[in-house]
């Protein structure tokens, strides 16, 4: 359950971060962003939203009712294709908001907010989540494949 955890948290923060990071004065309200960078933060804000809640989609989805009379090989199937896309989609925005650092003229922070890239460590971290709670629910999933085996 550790890793489904970290998963989770990992899609909340997807989900809600950007308004958090930036519904102020320093991006929506900053009167001089031009209207098209506004509408560019806006698409950002959604997809994070849209990640987030797709990610918690594949997490938590309920198995089809025909899954149930299939073999258990055809439910591990399903069990592990629904928590390697759902880490997938968590990963998504954190790896895009990374990349944007290499786009010619990009900066991670206004100069008059100060200067480093507080991103990286954010990315980092929230990345790093996602491998370690995709590798222990994998682990999971494993555990239970060789306990039914047995």
């Amino acid at each position: 359950m550790a890793g489904r955890i970290l998963l989770t948290l990992v899609a909340l923060t997807t989900s809600i971060g950007g308004y958090l990071a930036d519904w102020n004065e320093t991006h929506v309200f900053n009167p001089r962003w031009p209207p098209h960078a506004k509408f560019h933060n806006g698409q950002t804000m959604s997809m994070g939203m849209v990640l987030g809640l797709t990610t918690l989609y594949f997490l938590y989805r309920p198995k089809p009712q025909s899954l149930f009379a299939s073999p258990p090989a055809v439910q591990q199937i399903f069990e592990r294709d629904s928590l390697a896309t759902g880490a997938w989609l968590a990963s998504l925005y954190w790896i895009t908001q990374l990349s944007a650092l290499f786009y010619p003229g990009s900066k991670a922070m206004d100069p008059e907010f100060g200067d480093g890239h507080p991103q990286v460590y954010i990315c980092g971290i929230l990345l790093t989540m996602v491998g370690i709670g995709t590798w222990l629910e994998m682990g999971k999933l494993n555990r239970n494949t060789e306990s039914k085996r047995k």
